[in-house]
């Protein structure tokens, strides 16, 4: 079997790794990602996902026997990609425009080994509660909204989502259930 590499310092990713049971290191890449205007929010995150994996394959010193996965999510309102927060202010800002609205949380991936690539991408809709001012001051305050694409983590504990169509881990930033058997076929390749 050939060794899995995760292309990202996500936290949340390397948890949903191991506890898929992969064994991976992890190399951070250097990729720089930048929007590109006029390409569809699917398109550019499967971009940013490739730019990801190849910047850290090209690298590898045993890329006959690496698999390299790279990811990156994106949160879409209206046509418009959120990003994660400048400040504070900026994360109010934008978990009052996902209050009591429908938003879309799109991975792209892309599995890269020296036999090829798989790259894709996974769409959820997220609903929210109607939120409080209380609960996203008091949700920012934690600073954990900082680091996250949308200004928000599912996972973090506040009541701030009402319903997922799809993937629950795409939504945390990785939907491994739905591709560990193209990471499994890319890991057991010849």
């Amino acid at each position: 079997m050939k060794k899995l590499v995760l292309a990202s310092a996500s936290p949340r990713r390397k948890d949903l790794l191991t506890e898929f049971g992969f064994d991976f290191k992890v190399i951070v890449s250097n990729y720089e990602e930048r929007e590109v205007k006029g390409f569809l929010p699917k398109d550019l995150v499967v971009s940013f996902a490739k730019g990801k994996a190849k910047s850290v394959f090209n690298f590898d010193e045993d890329k006959l026997n690496s698999v390299v996965l790279g990811a990156d999510t994106i949160v879409v309102l209206d046509n418009k990609i959120l990003g994660k927060p400048k400040d504070e202010k900026d994360a109010i800002s934008t978990l009052k425009s996902l209050s009591n609205k429908t938003h879309s949380v799109i991975t792209g991936y892309s599995i890269i080994s020296s036999a090829g690539e798989i790259n894709g991408f996974i769409e959820s809709k997220v609903t929210f509660n109607d939120l409080s001012e209380e609960l996203i001051l008091e949700y920012v305050k934690t600073g954990k909204p900082l680091d996250k694409a949308g200004s928000y983590g599912i996972q973090d504990g506040y009541n701030l989502v009402k319903e997922v169509k799809g993937s629950k881990n795409n939504v945390i930033g990785l939907p491994i259930e739905l591709i560990k058997d193209k990471l499994l076929e890319k890991l057991n390749e010849q």
